[in-house]
């Protein structure tokens, strides 16, 4: 062994697989852990060898259906010099059933959420995660699904998941409506880059209210949602939480409307999202720059006449923080949840109750966001030992609606003078569940049915 580590440390040591052995799976298929283990037969020397098992006992714990795996590295037969035998030691979970309760606050719609949810793990023996889950917010919103999670199943080469879920959502504060999907979401191709995912649902928009704009009561009704949605990403960021170097980029395609029935939403929706930070030299200061946008349309004759789908444009707003929302416009620092956009009188009633000044807020079909955050250590030892530190940020962004003849008043011009913008200080404060900020706002512009107010926010954002 001293003289290995010692060929070892003087360069690499020439080594191929022989064998990959497993032992231990009662249950388990074989080709399941093969297939975790694969890039071990690709190895070319020792070096190679100990960093893939290293990473393979991380992929096969990442599984969930073990509670232990060891691998070991042997000698391989004597007649085969300079290969190896590798050792594949795994403990079945000896309770495949477990579950979990608790209490969220979801900061993006202002409400707080109880959640619990079952899961049992390799029923068949291929891997399989079988879960059912119950979520209840004190917004009025709920949702209860059940699905399957599948690493390996047969002949797919990525994880197949598969999930059936009814879902209320209540955004009467903001657009006065209430939303209600019955559904089945499968996720068809999932790779590091790459995502590719088929949702089908049937979808109800309600107004208890009676109170909704004009164009939220012509939406009213029944619909069926079957669109395919395409997501590429790329992070090469050395944080999500606190970026300090790197960059990324996402891009989401979704096109609906793929089943021949008059209820079919037919629709175009893109999003980009595309991030850089720079390390500055001092205080571990860093800055970040980012941009995205989106635009979504209907599709098929006279689609520039015709109205988009009211749950699939573009809203803007939100008490979290843009620099850790990733994929696609969706808040600026400062700006309420949909708190600013197009937006529409609500229908007044002969009721002295009723809110007379009220408006909805109806979203676009085109967004753009901009962001710009100076993050450094604050000389202070305890804080950097804690990982608090101070930001200065400055954003602007804006909706805009194009569907029904719209287009003909839009002009670049236009939208870029009606940005709004705000910026900021801070301090960021992580923990390992979340990160806070705790800032003041200025906003520097925004419109009058805009709800923004400059003062000082608190923002959660999940790791």
């Amino acid at each position: 062994m001293d003289s290995l580590l010692q060929r070892m440390k003087k360069g690499p040591v020439s080594l191929r697989v022989h064998d990959v052995i497993i032992k231990g799976n009662t249950k388990t298929k074989d080709y399941i852990i093969e297939a975790e283990a694969e890039e071990l037969k690709s190895v070319g020397s020792m070096q190679e060898l100990v960093e893939a098992s290293h990473l393979v006992n991380l992929k096969l714990k990442a599984l969930e259906v073990f509670d232990s795996v060891k691998i070991t590295l042997d000698s391989g037969p004597p007649e085969l010099p300079g290969t190896a035998n590798v050792i594949i030691e795994v403990v079945e979970a000896a309770n495949p059933l477990s579950g979990q309760i608790g209490a969220y606050t979801k900061a993006e719609a202002r409400s707080s959420t109880v959640e619990g949810s079952l899961k049992y793990k390799n029923l068949l023996g291929y891997g399989d995660l079988w879960d059912g889950s119950l979520a209840y917010g004190y917004d009025h919103s709920a949702e209860v699904s059940a699905g399957v999670y599948l690493p390996r199943f047969k002949g797919f080469l990525s994880p197949f998941t598969a999930r059936a879920y009814l879902q209320s959502q209540d955004w009467l504060k903001f657009s006065s409506y209430k939303e209600r999907s019955l559904g089945l979401s499968l996720g068809l191709f999932s790779t590091r880059h790459h995502d590719l995912a088929y949702n089908l649902a049937w979808r109800t928009l309600s107004d208890p209210s009676q109170m909704s704009s004009r164009s939220v009561r012509r939406q009213l009704g029944h619909n069926l949602l079957s669109s395919l949605k395409y997501t590429f990403k790329f992070n090469r960021r050395d944080s999500s939480m606190r970026p300090m170097r790197g960059f990324a980029f996402a891009s989401t395609t979704q096109i609906g409307g793929l089943v021949p029935d008059s209820r079919s939403l037919r629709f175009l929706r893109q999003d980009f999202d595309l991030r850089y930070a720079v390390p500055l030299g001092f205080y571990r200061a860093a800055l970040n720059f980012g941009i995205s946008g989106g635009f979504v349309f209907p599709w098929g004759n006279g689609f520039l006449s015709r109205p988009s789908y009211l749950p699939e444009r573009l809203f803007l707003g939100g008490n979290i923080s843009p620099l850790t929302t990733f994929g696609g416009p969706t808040t600026l620092w400062g700006f309420k949840t949909r708190g600013l956009g197009p937006t529409e009188p609500r229908r007044q009633l002969n009721d002295e109750s009723a809110d007379p000044s009220g408006v909805d807020f109806v979203g676009g079909d085109l967004a753009v966001t901009a962001l710009a955050d100076l993050s450094f250590d604050i000389p202070i030892r305890w804080f950097r030992e804690k990982g608090i530190h101070g930001h200065a940020f400055a954003c602007a962004g804006n909706v805009s609606k194009l569907t029904e003849n719209a287009y003909r008043d839009f002009s670049i011009k236009k939208f870029a003078e009606s940005l709004r913008t705000s910026v900021g200080v801070g301090l960021v404060i992580p923990t390992s569940l979340f990160r806070m900020e705790l800032n003041y706002c200025y906003i520097l512009k925004k419109s009058d049915e805009d709800r923004a107010k400059s003062g000082v926010w608190i923002t959660f954002s999940g790791n």
